[in-house]
């Protein structure tokens, strides 16, 4: 093959490597119980979805069934590169692109975690993000900025700030969707 040949398909093999290196998974937040509408329909789009399952046992009238739903209701996730934002948010179903202030990307490693732990044919569930006693910082909201402990107390989510000092501390009503676990990238999921 000449060198100009060469060099031409380099560059073609350039040009697809750098397409590729664009597309990145974002999370989809969706209309009520629309997730596995809109998995079919990013899918139909040419788009690949990601929608993991969890099988729960449901009582019917008449007997027990398994049934496959959603493990993050609400969210469906997709690899897209941003320059197809249009083409996702005009897909029925879809209310947004999650991230703090615009889309944020989800690492690969994360989802490939996710879907090895629901096609490991284990219980998988979904579990709350915020522990007690873990670090968090408020990201929205007049506390932004703000850091503490989270913590559940008298039936509220509160944000404890301490004054080591005077061995104080108060307790703070918050919002789950104004905090994440300190140290994270911004991106809210529940």
């Amino acid at each position: 093959m000449s060198s100009l040949n060469q060099s031409r398909f380099t560059g073609l093999d350039q040009a697809s490597r750098d397409v590729n290196m664009d597309f990145h998974w974002y999370a989809l937040r969706t209309n009520g119980h629309h997730e596995k509408r809109v998995h079919d329909r990013l899918a139909g789009v040419g788009i690949e979805p990601f929608l993991p399952l969890t099988r729960q046992q449901r009582q019917w009238s008449d007997r027990k069934v398994f049934t496959e739903l959603p493990l993050f209701p609400g969210y469906c996730f997709a690899r897209f590169s941003l320059r197809n934002r249009l083409t996702i948010m005009q897909i029925s179903g879809v209310a947004g692109i999650v991230g703090s202030v615009g889309p944020e990307v989800i690492p690969d490693a994360e989802l490939d975690a996710i879907r090895a732990a629901c096609e490991s044919n284990r219980l998988v569930q979904c579990v709350d993000l915020f522990v007690e006693g873990m670090q968090v910082e408020i990201v929205s909201g007049p506390l932004r900025g703000l850091m503490g402990q989270f913590i559940h107390h008298a039936g509220h989510d509160c944000i404890v700030v301490r004054v080591q000092l005077i061995q104080q501390a108060v307790a703070v009503h918050i919002h789950r969707d104004e905090v994440i676990p300190h140290g994270s990238s911004g991106a809210i999921l529940r």
